[in-house]
């Protein structure tokens, strides 16, 4: 269940950590998910769809490889597999059940029903075998769990050795000149868009909070590192708000 809060309350959303924050963006994205993909495009100017292209063509997969896509939410990540790797076994795992059940219903009028296997799971805890999948990705997941060593730790299990993670997601950008700019960008026009759209300004005010308090892309790299990954790289994009991190598992 979502947590409410009161207008007294003056709480720093993107500040929550352990179960307040698991169940205030579990309660989030639910609340937002039939206007979740309409909002991504129009907060990337449709670019994000070319970033999940990127993603997948990271991954490499093998004839017949097996793919997760983690925080899955509607499934965007494991269709474009699906498109790009028409042999492939993805599954699209995420524990917000109402994004899951948006995006499989509308996916299940596109393509075949049988295209991708829908999962409930926790990123902290998966419910997969060790050295299970030839590659793991997700879209705008680790900025809103709530350790993303343990988080990075399941996602180096689960893959088979020499298997490939691929994260998009946002990132704390450096200074520059364009500063002003995009902290125009992220705390004013992405809340009212979000409100206009979606009647969620909370949700859409939170999003651009939790970029700004994420890790920078140099942060991230250095915890896939940490967490056994060879070969970790990133691209940034969108002036550097948003990155693509990737990574393998050791032989």
């Amino acid at each position: 269940m979502p947590l409410l809060w009161s207008s007294s309350q003056e709480l720093e959303l993107a500040n929550l950590t352990g179960p307040e924050r698991a169940n205030y963006v579990q309660g989030m994205f639910a609340r937002i998910a039939p206007r979740y993909d309409l909002m991504n495009r129009l907060m990337t100017a449709g670019q994000d769809a070319q970033w999940r292209r990127e993603v997948i063509q990271r991954t490499a997969l093998p004839s017949g490889g097996r793919l997760l896509d983690l925080g899955a939410g509607t499934g965007d990540l494991a269709t474009e597999a699906w498109r790009q790797y028409p042999g492939c076994y993805a599954v699209a795992a995420d524990f917000t059940l109402q994004m899951m059940r948006f995006g499989k219903r509308r996916f299940g009028m596109q393509h075949a029903s049988a295209a991708i296997d829908w999962s409930a799971a926790d990123a902290l805890h998966l419910p997969f075998q060790t050295g299970t999948f030839d590659a793991v990705v997700s879209g705008f997941l680790l900025r809103n769990v709530t350790n993303i060593a343990q988080v990075l730790s399941e996602q180096y299990r689960v893959l088979k050795p020499g298997g490939k993670m691929v994260a998009l997601d946002t990132t704390r950008p450096p200074r520059s000149l364009l500063s002003p700019l995009i902290g125009v960008h992220l705390k004013v026009v992405i809340p009212v868009l979000g409100q206009m759209v979606t009647g969620e300004r909370e949700a859409y005010t939170y999003l651009p909070d939790s970029t700004v308090g994420f890790l920078s892309a140099e942060q991230l790299a250095a915890r896939m590192v940490f967490a056994g990954f060879r070969g970790v790289g990133f691209r940034r994009l969108m002036f550097a708000t948003v990155a693509i991190h990737w990574g393998t598992k050791r032989s």
